[in-house]
């Protein structure tokens, strides 16, 4: 039997790391595009010299092209993007070109060397803005409002547009917010975590915030890039909504992760009022993922308070390795 292979954009990133994570273990031959080949990428150490990395500019469809050429990948993951929101405003052209721009490019591309070649394109709750209905299905019109979320609807609809004009295999998962331990502190889980470890460890004495009602459909990353995998697995080409299908609070998820370290976190945790987004800040983003459990068989493994229990305990032991040397040449 032939090894299969797959190419992920992106693979330096959370899903990308796990997702190649999951491919090998599946047996797959993986290659990742990345920007810059010389770069470190820490999410990809364990298997570093496991995967192949091919440099090539998402917005370069020549380059591209040269990619696929060089490693005929059966299946392309596309999870390339400006990973966080709020940065979206400070680059807004960036965002456009590496989600929107560059999602075709890379349609374009698989169009020219073999159409057969399955496509999965990571979408995101934030096409969906100030949702017109909640919870959210595949159904839901898209109506975002930031401009990840326009770029990310330009992506989704243009994957839509492919798999009708061309037959493409062609879907889009439409991911809610999902975290581990491999994003970084700018994500207000890994902010938490981090702080809550923090304050444990006595490194420091207080966790600033901004609004603590504020909510989120928060999942497990690992058990989301499973979603990805088995997507590209079905005979129909599809969109599915990927999400725990339940909100939950800021203030519930900062309670879990200091009761996880037995601490009361109002001891601890004080709002400021400059970090609330305003109007910048998204309600009532939820998912509902009927047709990605009937279809595919996928449910969360890993439940709200686990995750957070997950990201506490590898912050305790990221900062404890750190304590270390530095007690030691005490």
């Amino acid at each position: 039997m032939t090894e299969r292979r797959a190419l992920v954009t992106g693979i330096g990133g959370q899903d990308g790391s796990l997702l190649a994570e999951l491919l090998l273990a599946e047996g797959y031959e993986v290659f990742g595009v990345v920007r810059r080949s010389a770069s470190s990428y820490p999410n990809l150490a364990e298997i570093r010299d496991r995967v192949e990395l091919i440099q090539a500019d998402l917005n370069d469809q020549l380059a591209l092209v040269r990619a696929l050429r060089t490693c005929r990948p059966q299946e392309v993951y596309n999870l390339a993007s400006v990973s966080f929101v709020p940065m979206s405003w400070e680059q807004p052209v960036l965002t456009a070109e590496l989600a929107a721009v560059g999602a075709t490019a890379l349609l374009e591309a698989i169009r020219e060397v073999d159409p057969a070649t399955r496509f999965y394109q990571a979408s995101s709750s934030e096409i969906f803005g100030e949702p017109v209905e909640t919870p959210q299905s595949e159904e839901t019109s898209l109506a975002p409002l930031t401009p990840y979320g326009v770029a990310k609807a330009y992506a989704h609809f243009i994957t839509r547009s492919y798999r009708r004009r061309y037959g493409f295999h062609a879907s889009a998962g439409i991911l809610y917010n999902h975290e581990s331990p491999r994003r970084p502190v700018e994500f207000l889980p890994s902010k938490v975590a981090n702080a809550v470890a923090s304050i444990k460890l006595g490194l420091i004495g207080e966790l600033w915030l901004g609004d603590l009602s504020a909510q989120r459909d928060w999942g497990y990353a690992g058990d989301y890039v499973r979603a990805m995998w088995l997507i590209l697995q079905q005979d129909e080409p599809a969109d599915y909504v990927i999400a725990s299908g339940v909100l939950h609070s800021v203030e519930e998820l900062v309670q879990c992760a200091f009761d996880h370290v037995g601490l009361d976190w109002r001891e601890y945790v004080h709002v400021d009022e400059s970090l609330k987004r305003g109007k910048a800040e998204l309600h009532n983003l939820v998912g509902n993922p009927a047709k990605a459990r009937d279809r595919l068989g996928w449910s969360p493994e890993v439940s709200f308070d686990e995750l957070v229990a997950l990201l506490v305990d590898a912050e305790l032991e990221r900062l404890g390795r750190e304590l270390q040397p530095e007690q030691s040449s005490r």
